[in-house]
């Protein structure tokens, strides 16, 4: 099974491990070592230190683990200036020799999305980039039945993943609050179309047992979720111990304060690991990519029995999907939030080929020529 191992490692004077010793190699399998990062380490000529999985994100620094023992590091001044380098991110393979990052394996997902500040916007669009976490298995969204309870939040979040290629999973915190919490489930099952969701209970073990069948040797999840859904208090339940320190829920808002203001990724003694996030406030897309067609697979699927391939599904005759909204098949909030995220996501593709300015001036000179056409209409008439 674990041949890929056979190779060896040459590891620097520091001792972290033996030289050419495959149990080093076996000390990075819990950690989610694998043949694709194998044959990437093989690959260089160049190998400029031990690997290593980022385990920690603080402001200026990195925590990473070899399995055995966890050391801050920074970033290399070449690493930090090389044009085509990734900077690195929780969940990421790094090459470490003493305390310094010298180089990051190429990922093999990614979970990102735009930086705070960019939805409202005229454009939905966001400035930049903000890493959550690499290397992932499944993505936890944590959800609180309380005021944290939203259905168009959980449609965002699960087009943020599918767009970053990734298995959503839902996780209703908070269950043993409700006489009968199923209620939420089929809400949730009705815009998560074959995404399993869990019911997790804080007082009781409701549902805990059914999150383990996700974790394993090597495997990595990632939760997302607002502040106080209840991410910190599932790890601890996960964990079987305080691994995130929580605060007794608010009673004025009925949300959870907590004090994770770093992303971590945290060990759990049954195997596999956890990376923990801040709680996310707005949910704007950097990528774009076909979540939005994953995310409203029914939308899509009448769409393709309209009259016209290229329909915008808003006013034209013989659109299936208002057909569907007329006849209740489907939601008429669910297809306002398809429009909606359909908006953000052109804007993005739009901006991976166009300059942010030429995208404004082009839409501003459309406005013109719409207000012109208008007039022209007004006096004729």
């Amino acid at each position: 099974m674990y041949a890929f191992l056979m190779s060896g490692l040459q590891m620097n004077s520091n001792n972290i491990t033996e030289p050419n010793s495959t149990n080093a190699f076996s000390r990075l399998i819990p950690l989610g070592w694998n043949e694709t990062f194998q044959a990437y380490y093989a690959s260089l000529t160049n190998k400029r230190g031990v690997p290593a999985r980022v385990s920690g994100v603080r402001k200026n620094s990195f925590l990473v683990t070899d399995g055995t023992r966890e050391w801050l590091t920074t970033v290399s001044g070449s690493l930090l200036y090389r044009s085509d380098a990734l900077y690195p991110a929780a969940g990421d393979w790094v090459l470490v020799t003493d305390s310094v990052i010298n180089d990051v394996f190429p990922r093999t997902n990614l979970l990102s999305r735009g930086a705070s500040g960019g939805r409202g916007t005229i454009d939905g669009g966001a400035a930049q980039e903000q890493v959550i976490a690499a290397n992932l298995d499944t993505v936890f969204i944590v959800c609180g039945l309380d005021h944290d309870f939203n259905l168009r939040r959980i449609e965002r979040y699960m087009t943020l993943i599918y767009n970053c290629g990734l298995s959503p999973v839902v996780v209703l915190t908070k269950a043993d609050q409700h006489d009968t919490p199923e209620e939420f489930v089929y809400k949730v099952e009705s815009v998560a179309f074959g995404v399993p969701v869990h019911l997790v209970g804080f007082e009781t073990e409701t549902g805990l047992h059914e999150l383990h069948s996700y974790f394993g040797e090597g495997k990595t999840v990632s939760m997302i979720g607002s502040s106080g859904a209840g991410k910190s208090t599932l790890l601890n339940r996960l964990a079987g111990n305080e691994i995130q320190l929580t605060r007794e829920i608010s009673e004025s808002v009925g949300k959870g304060k907590h004090t994770t203001t770093a992303r971590d990724l945290i060990m759990l003694p049954q195997g596999g690991m956890v990376i923990d996030n801040p709680g996310i406030r707005e949910i704007a897309f950097w990528d774009s990519g076909d979540g939005v067609q994953s995310a409203f697979p029914e939308i899509e699927e009448r769409a393709a029995d309209c009259r016209f391939a290229d329909c915008t599904h808003t006013n034209e005759p013989g659109c299936q999907v208002l057909a569907a909204v007329a006849s209740g098949e489907i939601q008429e909030e669910r297809l306002n939030s398809y429009h909606k995220m359909k908006r953000e996501l052109d804007y993005v593709s739009q901006r991976q080929h166009k300059s942010a300015d030429r995208i404004e001036k082009e839409r501003w000179k459309y406005v013109a020529l719409k207000v012109k056409a208008i007039k022209k209409a007004q006096k004729n008439g």
